[in-house]
């Protein structure tokens, strides 16, 4: 069976999410959002490499940090997901339930995106004060944790300081995401840079479980994160990067945001899937195999 008939009992923007008794089964479809759209095409192989780049990462941060992946085995699945072994193989996680933390955990390594137009407006990210002199691509002096509330689909994300994410969720809580973002995103920078990649940015999200605050969802992926090839990098322009943000990019041109979302042409789809199953290969040191047909 290469389709999933069964119903998701939540869907995301880009994950289905089923219930599996103690655990959850997460699927990673090869849907792509933009600018929070979701758009009508897929991005054939991106499921599968979102899952298996986070699985990478679990494993890798595992004693860093508490996360809630059980598994990418299809024979570790429920039994009774046994008739779509291949449509979920390479794309799916089995994980733990969590109650999840409503806080987007957004880390900023470099001077890009939303964070380079308020810094040109007013010289801060996310309401931090920021040196004066720093141009697109700057390395910012410290990484910045910049939090922002987590948005129903077809809402947008909101950026939010420090003080209200406190507000929002206690000291506590708020204290440990912080600290534990920083620190993730510290040690995988520093692994990146040894594969040729600087991370921009990324985005963490955690939960609780059993009392303690663990990493879920995805975990420094093309789509969570902004990942730029070192060798060509260069401060004070735009930098190409592997992940969304070709698509991004061809939408800004050719879409005012009204109405549905075009369709993507041809080598966009496929120049976007390409990205994607690169980062992989460069960031695991694998040459990417679809899981289905090894």
């Amino acid at each position: 069976m290469t389709t999933m008939e069964r119903r998701p009992d939540s869907r995301g923007k880009v994950r289905d999410i089923y219930d599996a008794g103690d655990n959850l089964l997460m699927v990673a479809s090869d849907r792509i959002s933009a600018f929070d759209y979701i758009l009508p095409d897929e991005i054939p192989y991106k499921g599968e490499v979102l899952n298996r780049i986070s699985a990478f990462w679990f494993d890798k941060f595992a004693d860093l940090v508490p996360n809630h992946m059980v598994s990418i085995d299809t024979t570790d699945f429920p039994a009774d997901f046994a008739d779509y072994g291949d449509y979920l193989s390479g794309r799916t996680m089995l994980v733990k339930k969590a109650e999840p933390i409503m806080i987007e955990c957004i880390v900023r390594g470099y001077l890009t995106g939303s964070g380079k137009k308020t810094y040109d407006a007013d010289g801060t990210v996310c309401g931090i004060s920021l040196p004066a002199g720093l141009t697109e691509a700057s390395k910012l002096p410290e990484p910045l944790f910049t939090p922002s509330t987590k948005a129903a689909i077809g809402d947008h994300d909101e950026n939010i300081s420090y003080e209200r994410c406190v507000e929002l969720v206690g000291e506590d809580i708020a204290s440990q995401i912080r600290d534990l973002s920083l620190t993730i995103y510290k040690a995988a920078a520093e692994y990146a840079a040894t594969r040729g990649i600087i991370i921009a940015d990324t985005k963490f999200e955690f939960g609780v479980i059993d009392g303690k605050v663990t990493l879920i969802d995805e975990c420094l992926t093309p789509d969570s994160s902004r990942f730029w090839p070192a060798d060509s990098y260069e401060e004070g322009k735009v930098q190409p990067s592997y992940d969304k943000q070709y698509v991004r990019d061809w939408l800004k041109v050719n879409w005012d945001f009204s109405g549905d979302a075009p369709q993507l042409p041809a080598e966009v789809i496929e120049g976007t899937s390409a990205r994607y199953r690169e980062a992989y290969e460069i960031i695991t040191g694998e040459k990417f195999v679809p899981m289905k047909s090894k």
